[in-house]
């Protein structure tokens, strides 16, 4: 338009257009396959086990996103306002709660549900200096089943996750939530004073965990002190049964831990197996029995899941719950190589033989690449072993090069 005049767009504005937010990424051709390809051998074995896929909403209202899910979830979940309805809205930060939700009032089935998703949560803070703040969350649950046989299906498909990324060797850590519970059995201690406790064990601190139980009765100040020590190899369950106190709850806990083990040593022979009973991750959350898989890469977990019999009971259903779940984003960070797929090249053109040839080809499940006009073969995220070329009027397939 005549007399316009020309707007001038900053050299700051027009480079930071381009970047990201901090600790959220684009994720580029060959770690994107990479990432989908664990995604479809994740569900392929959630499928062997039995379990079905669910796809809960990305955004959801937020009473109900985080109904009885506690203040470590709360901050981290993003929040906005529905612009048809007024009311606060969530970005989940979790999937766990929302295949609850689905058990307990969409499904309700009386018998065992076994649930099993794989899609993007979103963080306010990233878990670690290197973390991403998007991860995508796989994870499975068992509904409905209060039995160890759950607990243990849990983490044996958590393992077989990991071995189809090629994380070995594979270390499994096993604690329980009962363990702390037996220990401070009839010790007044309000919600404040639990935290800090937990948060002494958490960070291995005996004098701060001396202060705060300092009025605690001798027994409970003793097996809190001895929880410090009892990490390592099988030993750890014997020397908790010596040095905890004989409750019913701290025994059972003992004896299921020393079943599961033997159960995952017999299935997974080159499987290390671990015991911390002064893990207190998700303390509040876990009801029973938890696991940490860690792998060959990673001083973090490659994935966390345990017993977590309350889920269900904010929506009106307490139903027996058991899972796990992990971030493929991250799998696919530190698990080995996985094959590169082949791939057939193929010239392009207008003949209707060539094109139906490479129509057949897809339709039977192999890569074509097709060399559009004036592209040069160059390097791909695909194996080109084969090529499709024209002998005595008909096209085939022959080995490149040949």
């Amino acid at each position: 338009m005549a007399g316009t005049m020309p707007v001038s767009i900053p050299v700051s504005f027009m480079l930071s257009a381009w970047l990201l937010p901090e600790h959220i990424a684009d994720v580029l051709p060959a770690q994107a396959r990479r990432v989908e390809d664990l995604r479809r051998a994740m569900l392929d074995r959630a499928h062997g086990y039995g379990f079905e896929l669910v796809i809960p909403p990305l955004l959801e209202h937020i009473d109900s996103l985080l109904t009885g899910t506690g203040g470590e979830l709360d901050l981290k979940t993003f929040k906005l306002v529905d612009q048809l309805s007024g009311r606060m809205l969530g970005l989940r930060a979790d999937t766990t709660p929302q295949a609850a939700r689905i058990d307990a009032h969409l499904l309700n089935r009386e018998g065992i549900t076994r649930l099993c998703y794989c899609g993007p949560v979103l963080h306010t803070r990233p878990a670690g200096l290197s973390a991403t703040r998007e991860p995508l969350q796989f994870g499975a649950e068992i509904f409905g089943h209060p039995g160890l046989e759950a607990d243990l299906e849990a983490a044996e498909l958590a393992l077989d996750c990991l071995q189809a990324a090629r994380a070995e060797p594979l270390v499994i850590d096993l604690a329980d939530a009962r363990v702390l519970r037996g220990v401070l059995a009839g010790v007044p201690l309000d919600a404040a004073a639990l935290q800090e406790v937990v948060q002494a064990l958490s960070e291995k601190d005996a004098s701060a965990l001396a202060q705060l139980t300092r009025h605690a009765p001798e027994e409970a100040r003793r097996g809190l002190q001895g929880l410090l020590r009892l990490y390592g190899g099988d030993e750890v369950l014997q020397a908790a049964r010596a040095e905890l106190p004989q409750r019913p709850l701290v025994q059972q806990a003992l004896d299921q831990l020393q079943w599961l083990a033997s159960h995952l040593r017999a299935a997974f022979p080159a499987l290390r197996i671990g015991f911390d009973l002064s893990d207190m991750s998700g303390y509040a959350y876990y009801s029973g029995a938890r696991f940490a898989v860690y792998g060959a890469g990673s001083s973090e977990a490659l994935a966390r899941g345990g017993r977590y019999d309350e889920v269900g009971s904010v929506f009106g259903r307490n139903r027996p719950a058991v899972g796990f779940s992990l971030d493929v984003k991250a799998l696919a960070e530190v698990g080995g190589p996985l094959p590169t797929p082949s791939a057939i090249r193929a010239p392009w053109g207008e003949d209707a033989a060539l094109r139906a040839a490479v129509r057949r080809l897809r339709e039977a499940g192999e890569t074509v690449l097709a060399m559009l006009p004036g592209q040069e073969p160059e390097a791909q995220a695909f194996d080109c072993d084969r090529e499709l070329v024209q002998v005595d009027g008909r096209w085939v397939l022959r080995a490149l090069g040949a």
